[in-house]
């Protein structure tokens, strides 16, 4: 039963670990010098293998698609996962907010321990190995054509290649391509848990480098709430970006063409009264203070002059003439610091690729096409996507393992 897998990341490498350990004959096609490339880099070098939550916990943080995930995921769980990890001599650890680390913070050694199961369960990988076509006929995968015209045969094959994200890694479109000929749609492709670019860049760029916790952040398209949640973000040079901002992003793919606004409230814990409370302490304790002077127990020291201007009090005013109207101003400037939305950055800064192969054309159960017999799908190349905190690996782990074990099983489905 030979078996070939395309693309070497998380989700080629646990298919084709399942397929041998199925008892497939297993061959994987990596075009880089190397397996698990964009692994290497998630989670800063960390490689936020997956999130320790209940399952249904797990899918509240999908945002596309949930219910396709259902049969993969409790087929091969995030505990499955973990163990997995700790059977094959990769410790791992839970986090804030139940990300999951190996022990060392070290992505290389999840990397080590599935290239030595790939080894050891005698996959033949083939590195610097790009795969040309995909060719099928009679309703049925046939083989797929390698450099050179070389065509190699197999009883199935499963596309792990990844979406558009993080290009430098090698994921550069090709199996959206090997799924239109296949005869497959593709559903459009957004970049997604990717920063924004802002129009008020000059206010960002003022206070680049400054993170601020602990705040709520709510997406308006056309006036329409997409987005509002609390966390933190990063002013940048060309915007913002965060855990917030990369969360916020995955919900508006379908907003491009509207106007889009961030609405920032700095002191969420704090109700109206409350604030404009402590405005007033703050003002009596620094009365003979300018404005401009008085804002340091309050706000980050880089965000006090893009407050202060937008505010519209002079700066050099003196705090105890303050009126209550340009009093009422700054706690709007606050509670609700408006910035515009341009767009979102590319590819390139991309943790996901938003959209795929259209997953009616997919069997939930096995990850096979619905259209051509033994050609499978897993990974990001789906149309499915989900937030920051190991979501979007787990999914690629149980969708690559659920289509290894059907493949390798392909023989016995035709018998």
């Amino acid at each position: 039963m030979k078996v070939i897998v395309i693309g070497g990341g998380a989700a080629g490498m646990i298919a084709a670990i399942a397929a041998a350990r199925s008892g497939g004959e297993v061959v994987l096609l990596e075009k880089n010098e190397k397996t698990g490339k964009k692994l290497y880099i998630t989670g800063k070098g960390r490689c936020n293998l997956t999130n320790a939550c209940e399952l249904e916990d797990f899918f509240g943080n999908v945002v596309t698609n949930r219910n396709f995930l259902y049969h993969s995921l409790y087929g091969f769980t995030n505990n499955d996962m973990m163990q997995l990890m700790r059977e094959l001599g990769c410790p791992v650890k839970i986090e804030r907010g139940g990300r999951v680390f190996p022990v060392s913070d070290k992505s290389s050694d999840v990397l080590s321990v599935l290239q030595r199961e790939l080894s050891r369960r005698n996959v033949d990988v083939r590195l610097r190995c790009p795969v040309r076509a995909v060719h099928c006929g009679g309703g049925r995968f046939r083989s797929v054509e390698l450099p050179g015209g070389e065509l190699l045969a197999g009883d199935s094959c499963i596309v792990a290649t990844g979406g558009l994200s993080y290009p430098s890694t090698g994921s550069t479109g090709d199996g959206y391509r090997f799924a239109r000929s296949a005869g497959h749609e593709v559903t459009e492709l957004f970049p997604s848990l990717v920063p924004f670019d802002i129009k008020e860049r000059e206010q960002c760029q003022a206070m680049q480098g400054l993170s601020v916790r602990n705040v709520r952040c709510r997406i308006t398209a056309d006036g329409k709430k997409k987005f509002d949640e609390f966390g933190e973000l990063l002013f940048t040079h060309f915007g913002v970006s965060g855990p917030l901002i990369l969360r916020g992003s995955a919900y508006l793919s379908s907003c491009f063409g509207k106007n889009i606004r961030l609405h920032i409230n700095l002191k969420p814990a704090m109700t109206e009264a409350q604030l404009d409370q402590r405005l007033l302490r703050d003002f009596a304790a620094n009365s003979n203070k300018a404005f401009q002077n008085s804002l340091g127990a309050l706000l980050p020291r880089k965000m006090i002059p893009v407050v202060v201007r937008r505010s519209r009090i002079p700066p050099e005013k003196k705090t105890n003439l303050v009126t209550k109207e340009e009093r009422r101003r700054l706690l709007e400037t606050i509670t609700d610091f408006t910035l515009t939305v341009e767009g979102l950055r590319g590819y390139p800064e991309a943790i996901v690729t938003k959209g795929g192969v259209r997953l009616n054309q997919i069997d939930p159960s096995s990850m096979e096409s619905k259209l051509v017999s033994g050609l499978y799908f897993a990974g990001e190349i789906l149309d499915v996507d989900a937030l920051t905190g190991g979501y979007n690996l787990q999914i690629a782990w149980s969708t690559g393992y659920s289509a290894g074990i059907h493949a390798a099983a392909e023989q016995e489905k035709e018998n």
